[in-house]
């Protein structure tokens, strides 16, 4: 536990895309945590990360190349990983075995078993891991979240979500900007982006607290986008113009839950498109679509038996926006992704810094992230049902939901 009046000292590992936006959010809108060391394979990513470090705090930073020489130092209080997906939960367990604590990127699994290794690490040395997935902190996912407690919806039945976003050029372009989503397209099929969608969706039903995933189905469609997109804006010769890309342009996923419920996951980014993550909750008393922007709740949105109408989620913002929100708004709100970057970020470090259980911890980063393995095997398969791993080993049963700051879930 790090004691609330002690600074805060943060090291990032992976300053690509990511890393960097969020150094430059910790730097700009968090006086008191300090960024004390540096780690990327790019020298020219590291020199610029330090550079900003200095101009915006006037320290120097430890820089390196090796991440193991991070996880060992006395002035890292917790490791941040931003480098590319299939080193995430590596890094995770290497600094739980070093003794301290860390956070992680979003991403999808490669193997159900290192799940188990990620999870089986923390229980036995008790270091905190907790998955950044910002979107459980969105204005509208935390409002839904605090309706569906409140039994505004009333019995849940099902959720839906999405990762649908056009990533054409950053794919495509993937060896010459340095990123690394190029590779997972040329060799992987399956839902391979899914924490988005899941995360706030795992919220709502009590996913690992009295509820849990019990198996997955998932197809892909074909993979034509990319092709077409390097044809038309860069030309036949242009690298990677006729390789058979393995990534379906839309892959579906259907999980079915312990208690009933069923969510879909839709993976959808080398197709035109504007950005959606599509999500959608369905009770017994009412639906949420974050497309309409809007909810139908029984009893308060104004229907007749052949209009249905949608009532702007806005108007219940002043009675059922969490107080997480309206402190936040009051404050002002800072850093990317409407501001689901410094909360997100915020929780971590208040859950470090009091000694709390994380809000998204090893048991959610585990059964969310294993889903792109399982949705690989299911679409390779046939789209044959695939089971989803109690990571809990049957203790979602009885756990219960952590209540003990305002940035619990």
């Amino acid at each position: 536990m790090i004691k609330k009046t002690d600074s805060f000292n943060l090291a990032f590992i992976g300053l690509g895309q990511r890393g960097p936006m969020l150094l430059a959010m910790v730097l700009d809108t968090m006086p008191d945590v300090n960024v004390t060391a540096l780690c990327d394979e790019y020298e020219d990513r590291t020199a610029n990360a330090a550079q900003t470090v200095k101009a915006k705090r006037g320290t120097e930073p430890f820089v390196t190349k090796d991440y193991h020489e991070i996880i060992t130092r006395s002035d890292v209080d917790c490791v941040i990983v931003s480098s590319s997906w299939h080193t995430h939960i590596p890094i995770c367990i290497d600094a739980m075995n070093a003794g301290k604590p860390v956070a992680s990127e979003v991403g999808g699994a490669y193997d159900p078993q290192q799940c188990w290794e990620l999870v089986r690490t923390h229980e036995r040395t008790g270091i905190p891991v907790m998955l950044l997935e910002n979107c459980c902190y969105g204005r509208d996912e935390q409002t839904v979240l605090n309706m569906v407690r409140k039994g505004l919806f009333g019995e849940l039945v099902h959720a839906e979500g999405g990762y649908q976003h056009d990533l054409r050029d950053e794919v495509s372009l993937g060896h010459e900007i340095r990123h690394y989503r190029l590779d997972e397209y040329m060799h992987r099929n399956g839902e391979i982006y899914p924490t988005h969608e899941l995360g706030p969706i795992a919220k709502w039903l009590d996913i690992n607290r009295g509820n849990r995933m019990m198996t997955l189905t998932s197809m892909s469609s074909k993979a034509r986008g990319l092709n077409s997109w390097i044809e038309s804006h860069r030309g036949k010769d242009f690298e990677n113009a006729d390789f058979r890309f393995t990534q379906g342009d839309v892959v579906t996923t259907m999980i079915k839950c312990a208690r009933g419920e069923t969510i879909v996951l839709t993976h959808d980014t080398t197709l035109p498109r504007p950005y959606s993550r599509g999500g959608r909750l369905q009770g017994t008393k009412g639906i949420w679509s974050e497309d309409k922007h809007g909810v139908n709740i029984e009893g308060r949105t104004v229907s007749t038996c052949w209009a249905h109408n949608w009532d702007d989620i806005s108007a219940y913002y002043e009675e059922f926006e969490p107080e997480l929100w309206k402190k936040y708004r009051e404050q002002g709100v800072v850093g990317g992704h409407d501001g689901m970057d410094y909360l997100v970020f915020s929780a971590l470090i208040h859950s470090l810094r009091n000694g709390l259980p994380v809000p998204i911890d090893v048991y959610d980063m585990a059964s969310w992230m294993v889903i792109t393995a399982l949705s690989e095997q299911s679409i390779a398969m046939g789209s044959m049902p695939v089971p989803v791993p109690d990571f809990t080993c049957g203790a979602w049963i009885r756990r219960k939901r952590d209540e003990s700051s305002i940035y619990s879930l």
